[in-house]
Order: C-alpha cells, then sequence, then structure tokens
C-alpha cells in the first residue's frame, strides 16, 4: 500500500520539486501552500508522514507540528520541518518533530530521512 505524505509549503516551486520527487519514489502525495485548519486537513488527507516548511503564511510549521503532536489523535503522525533557515530551529528548539532537513537539501538524504521517519511512526487505525 502506498504511504501517503502531507506537504506544507507556501513556495510553490518547492511544492511542485517536492511532489515529483516524492511521487517517483511511489509514494502519494497532497499537497498545500496554506492551512486553515491543520486537523481538518489531516482528516481529509490522511498522511502517513507531514513535511512542513518552518515559514507559512499566517503560522510557523515549527507551530503546526507541536499542535499535532500535542494532540492524542495525531501525535503518532511523523513530522518533518524544513527551511532555509536552520539557524532559526536550532535557537528555537524542534517543536517536536521527528527530523529537521535544511533547504536546499540533498535528494538523496531527504528520501533517506522520509523513509527512516516512516519506518519509525506507525499509522494508529482512524477506524471507529
Amino acid at each position: 500500500m502506498q504511504k501517503r505524505i502531507l506537504v506544507i509549503d507556501n513556495d510553490q516551486d518547492i511544492l511542485e520539486a517536492v511532489e515529483a520527487a516524492l511521487s517517483l519514489e511511489n509514494y502519494s502525495v497532497d499537497t498545500s501552500p496554506i492551512v486553515e485548519d491543520i486537523f481538518q486537513m489531516i482528516h481529509d488527507k490522511n498522511p502517513d508522514l507531514i513535511l512542513i516548511d518552518y515559514l507559512l503564511f499566517g503560522i510557523n510549521g515549527g507551530e503546526l507540528c507541536h499542535m499535532i503532536k500535542n494532540e492524542p489523535s495525531t501525535s503518532h503522525l511523523p513530522v518533518i520541518i524544513f527551511s532555509g533557515y536552520p539557524k532559526v530551529i536550532q535557537s528555537l528548539g524542534t517543536y517536536e518533530c521527528d527530523a529537521f532537513i535544511s533547504k536546499p537539501f540533498d535528494l538523496k538524504n531527504f528520501m533517506a530521512v522520509i523513509k527512516e521517519c516512516l519506518a519509525k511512526g506507525v499509522k494508529e487505525s482512524t477506524d471507529d
């Protein structure tokens, strides 16, 4: 079964590049440049992993990650933050993310981090 990855980044070029790279690795990819309700988005897209840019419109990816990790129904989901500003993450903490990837990134390393996080995360059933 294909693993589903939700990618959130306000840069359309990054979304397209990441979607193309992940699709080539046989992942099912959903992308979004904005987040109005992260929990509704997770419910609708049902991802196995979430990849979030640190700098977003209206909220930073770290805050989204923290929200996801502190909600019992989503805390099991692996979350990776990626950013062109790695010093921000170093100075502010990890926001409980499972991994951090600096932009620009090496594609081989990027895929290795994705696979590692997916292997660690066991998606809980959403069936009631």
